[in-house]
């Protein structure tokens, strides 16, 4: 295969089996495509917008050997898809969960996480406000968490624990795939604009980029079934 599709295959193969098991009769994660899409396009929107920017001013690149080179709005045609592949698959990990484990039937605890956390990163954020990277995946993941805190009542089928095990989870797909985008490298960021700190090849911002990623899609269609329940 052409290496120009290096970037779709990352793409398809990180997709493709959440995908085919979402039918699982236990799962059956197809059910709540309904439940999903908004959140899949509302973040969406917000990432790419977020992309578009920060690859303009230079934040962090993509490499044309790896890509087909459609950049609709300047932002490979990959880059888009990636917005749709990886929430698809953190939010079946999710619904997993929750179809495996008895979460639903027990008191959550982990709301303080998400306090302590959120607090911790907006801190760290503001504290580092002159490195593009870092400032905006810190505070706005830190910003959304205690959002989403604040609304636990709003959002009552949102599973605080079940989100985090899910994002603990969601590390070991995360290390793979990014660490093929970061290695080869498909995506390039500019030190300058981050920590420096890297696991692997892989920014430490990275990891509450796709926190925050992964929090939008999850918190928005838990709002939308506990508002189909009513």
């Amino acid at each position: 295969m052409h290496e120009h599709y290096t970037y779709w295959l990352i793409n398809i193969l990180t997709i493709i089996f959440p995908f085919l098991l979402s039918f699982d009769r236990k799962v059956a994660f197809y059910k709540s495509w309904s439940k999903l899409w908004p959140g899949l396009l509302i973040t969406g929107l917000f990432f790419i917008g977020w992309d578009i920017l920060f690859t303009a001013k230079g934040t962090w690149s993509f490499s044309n050997r790896y890509i087909t080179g459609i950049k609709p709005l300047g932002l490979p045609v990959e880059e888009w898809f990636f917005f749709l592949a990886i929430p698809y698959a953190c939010v079946f990990i999710y619904d997993c969960l929750l179809a495996y484990f008895p979460f639903r039937k027990k008191a959550d605890r982990a709301w303080p996480v998400f306090v302590v956390l959120g607090i911790s990163l907006l801190v760290i954020g503001l504290v580092f406000y002159q490195k593009a990277y870092t400032f905006s995946s810190f505070t706005l993941c830190g910003i959304a968490l205690l959002i989403v805190y604040l609304l636990r009542k709003k959002i009552s089928l949102f599973r605080a624990d079940a989100f985090l095990v899910m994002f603990l989870v969601s590390l070991i797909p995360f290390f793979i795939v990014n660490g093929f985008l970061t290695a080869l490298p498909v995506v390039m960021y500019n030190d300058a604009e981050n920590l420096g700190i890297r696991l692997y090849t892989i920014p430490f911002e990275d990891t509450f980029y796709g926190m925050l990623l992964m929090l939008g899609n999850v918190a928005i269609m838990e709002w939308i079934r506990g508002r189909k329940q009513l």
